[in-house]
């Protein structure tokens, strides 16, 4: 799924007025609808209060709108308006003249230093935030962060529309309690790149995009920035297996790795190689490694370092399709050393993770060694020692795009929104949960990348899939397992549930749809 810019929805609200004839208060009033369906599927005339809270702008008319219908379906209503300023959009007033010929109980005009002790709002209330949206350019006033910090004290739930108010799309809030808390957001026609960052997710819980009639053309013919990665996006990379195959068809994987005490490291990485669908594995490990990975792993072949406890040289004679480096290598001198004479003959594909990661850190003219295309799978300090600080995420996703397009690399951002990030281009993956922030999780999604990179796929391909497919298993054990329980080798023990779920059809629940008065 897209995620678009805040220029583009602009133009695509644009385009499909223009290519359908209609006018933007038309596509407005069909945006309001739909937040409206979603509200009545839901309640079924259930008369629990419903605070709707409106700006004076784009939003507060969408705002109006979904009050209007709430109220001629007979709902228990209360519409107010944020009267902060004398600039009002045409969508407001137009929304603010059909609202008030549609009842007697006109909306309360709200200045900017009303008294919230004349707002009773219980727990058990709902309020609809309208009040700013996606064009908010400006702080947010002292009395307005107050009328936000009245929605977290009432604690009732809270709908957002399009996006909580106060949240822009592509910058920072500098002050956390002037926007809106949301449980639940309503975004049209596409999500918010803000929903999926670490310092932005937070304020809302969940979200769901509605379809409010966007021009598909324009949907399908625009590039974005950025895109979320679900089931939809991945089920068309998956490589079916021919009757006749056989292992040297799906690829040979080098996994180097492992030191005194991690060698776990290396048969996690081995594990997700092979259970990901790779024809064949080898380890290269440190002496130590040897007995370990031949009693835990029996598919792996085992190539030792002449070193006991490390790796300090790279010296092998197979012809493996890709290469694994860094998980559990520490990086000791030697270590460092040997994958530098590594890098200045290796012509194979790369994955590389954790220590590896740190030794490019430390030695960054390594960097231009990388073969095209190399993959860093990165944690959150891992990839500040690459591309320096950054001072929030906007910032963060900015260095690493810039990092991405000087050494042609393809970098990992692992979080509860794992981010693939190549050149310009940022892949947003949907699955995952708490329960993979557990030790060695990381070295197999390294395994599965590079398993994936073994049978064919293109790199890229095999990074969105790989991190699309360690999510998914998770997702499918958490039922079973929990958060507090699951561990690395679990991943492993999901991936055929993730493959098979690929082609499991989801159930269709039977909703009845609901539209407005003016569709009927």
């Amino acid at each position: 799924m897209k995620i678009f810019s805040k220029e583009q929805i602009y133009l695509g609200d644009t385009i499909t007025a223009k290519k359908q004839d209609i006018n933007p208060i038309e596509l407005k009033e069909r945006a309001g609808i739909q937040i409206f369906n979603w509200l009545h599927t839901r309640m079924q005339g259930a008369q629990v209060p419903i605070h709707v809270f409106c700006g004076i702008g784009n939003n507060g008319g969408d705002g109006l709108v979904v009050a209007r219908h709430l109220v001629t379906h007979g709902y228990n209503v209360k519409t107010y308006v944020i009267n902060c300023s004398k600039t009002r959009s045409k969508n407001f007033l137009i929304n603010y003249d059909r609202i008030k010929n549609t009842t007697k109980d006109w909306p309360t005009l709200l200045s900017c230093s009303e008294d919230f002790s004349t707002i009773k709002i219980d727990e058990s209330d709902i309020i609809v935030d309208a009040v700013f949206g996606i064009g908010l350019n400006r702080p947010v006033g002292t009395w307005v962060k107050e009328l936000f910090n009245f929605f977290r004290t009432s604690k009732a739930f809270v709908l957002a529309i399009d996006i909580p108010s106060g949240l822009s799309t592509d910058t920072l809030p500098k002050d956390p309690e002037a926007v809106v808390n949301a449980g639940y957001t309503l975004s049209f026609q596409t999500p918010k790149l803000v929903f999926f960052l670490p310092e932005t997710a937070g304020y809302t819980t969940q979200w769901e995009v509605i379809d409010i009639g966007i021009d598909p053309e324009f949907l399908f013919t625009t590039k974005t920035e950025a895109e979320l990665i679900g089931k939809h996006e991945v089920l068309p990379l998956y490589k079916p297996r021919k009757k006749y195959s056989h292992k040297g068809d799906f690829g040979h994987v080098l996994v180097i790795g492992g030191s005194y005490g991690k060698i776990g490291a290396v048969i996690l990485a081995s594990q997700g190689v092979l259970s990901i669908g790779a024809g064949k594995v080898t380890a290269y490990v440190p002496k130590c490694g040897y007995i370990p990975l031949q009693s835990k792993l029996v598919e792996a072949v085992v190539i030792t370092d002449k070193d006991e406890e490390k790796i300090t040289a790279i010296d092998f004679e197979i012809e493996p399709n890709v290469i694994a480096f860094g998980v559990g290598t520490g990086t000791d001198t030697k270590t460092s050393t040997a994958f530098e004479a590594f890098l200045k003959t290796n012509k194979v594909p790369l994955v590389i993770d954790a220590d590896g990661i740190n030794i490019l850190a430390k030695k960054k003219a390594l960097l231009k060694l990388l073969p095209e295309q190399t993959v860093l799978t990165t944690h959150p300090k891992e990839l500040e020692r690459l591309v320096g600080n950054w001072k929030d995420d906007f910032d963060k996703l900015k260095k690493v795009k810039a990092f991405s397009k000087k050494y042609k690399c393809i970098v990992v951002i692992k979080g509860a929104n794992t981010i693939t990030v190549f050149q310009d281009k940022l892949y947003v993956n949907a699955t995952g949960n708490p329960a993979l922030a557990t030790a060695g999780t990381g070295d197999v999604l390294t395994g599965m990348i590079a398993g994936l990179i073994a049978q064919g796929y293109e790199t890229l391909s095999a990074t969105i899939f790989g991190v699309y497919l360690h999510g998914k298993s998770a997702d499918l054990l958490l039922e079973e397992l929990g958060y507090h329980s699951f561990i690395a080798s679990h991943v492993i023990e999901g991936i055929p549930l993730a493959y098979l779920d690929l082609f499991k059809q989801p159930e269709q629940p039977e909703v009845e749809e609901v539209v407005g008065e003016e569709n009927k």
